[in-house]
């Protein structure tokens, strides 16, 4: 991991040649461009707040910023990931011809991915300032939590990139996976209205973690407590771990598939 260290700052430039790449070539064909980014999650915030906060009845205070702390981390996460199944597909032709880190690649989806999430910060903002929500000093424990959320999704997406062009099927499996995976997240509803029988399923859930570790210092104005700390540290710990092995395994193949 070191030597890949070294090798990501060797390739710094082509890093920041990739993201910006990755951001022009998002927006090039949308006709509300960067706007989108804005307008998606609260477009999303407005259907879930009907359904949960009027028609289920969830007595959640402040439900669109609730929900919205929640489906902006997930929305990072998916998105990252999701794009990372595909990033060495969309490079064939270069790394055909020349060689170049593979990680630097996936590092840029989800670097992409961050610069979107932190686009996706200023509606938030202005819908706390329209509810009337107080912006805490523990806001400053937001880079924390996103450095957090954006080791496991590094991790994941290394897993995924390489296995994706050899077993093409786990790309569409994977899609799948995460709608159930959303569901399973306390993203819009409590974690207390689950019932106790099906609460470990959701407490074994590491976004459950990230999710809590990201909404508290923006919804509760508090710090995330110490147990939902930790466990998100060891799930970006351990996601890292094992996607970094298994990339290293699988990723010297990766040419001779595309």
């Amino acid at each position: 991991m070191g030597t890949a260290i070294r090798e990501i700052i060797q390739y710094r430039s082509l890093l920041r040649n990739l993201v910006a790449r990755d951001v022009k070539i998002r927006y090039r064909r949308s006709a509300l461009g960067v706007a989108w980014t804005m307008l998606n999650p609260l477009l999303m915030m407005v259907v879930f707040t009907l359904v949960f906060a009027h028609f289920l009845r969830f007595s959640i205070a402040h439900f669109p910023i609730y929900f919205l702390c929640g489906f902006l981390l997930w929305n990072f996460f998916a998105q990252a990931t999701s794009w990372s199944t595909a990033c060495f597909v969309g490079y064939a032709p270069l790394l055909r011809k020349i060689y170049l880190p593979k990680a630097v690649l996936v590092l840029a989806t989800v670097i992409s991915g961050l610069i979107n999430l932190a686009l996706s910060l200023v509606p938030l903002a202005l819908i706390m300032l329209v509810e009337g929500h107080s912006f805490s000093i523990h806001l400053a424990f937001l880079p924390i939590a996103l450095l957090l959320a954006a080791i496991f999704a590094l991790g994941v997406s290394l897993l995924l990139a390489p296995l994706c062009v050899l077993f093409a099927d786990i790309a569409q499996i994977y899609q799948v996976l995460l709608v159930a995976w959303m569901y399973l997240t306390p993203i819009f509803y409590p974690l207390e209205i689950v019932p106790p029988e099906y609460r470990v399923l959701v407490t074994a859930n590491p976004m459950t973690h990230f999710v809590e570790t990201f909404r508290a210092p923006i919804y509760g104005g508090t710090l995330p407590d110490t147990g939902t700390l930790l466990a998100a540290a060891t799930a970006a710990a351990t996601a890292l771990v094992v996607g970094w092995v298994t990339f290293q395994h699988y990723s010297d193949r990766v040419a001779y598939h595309i």
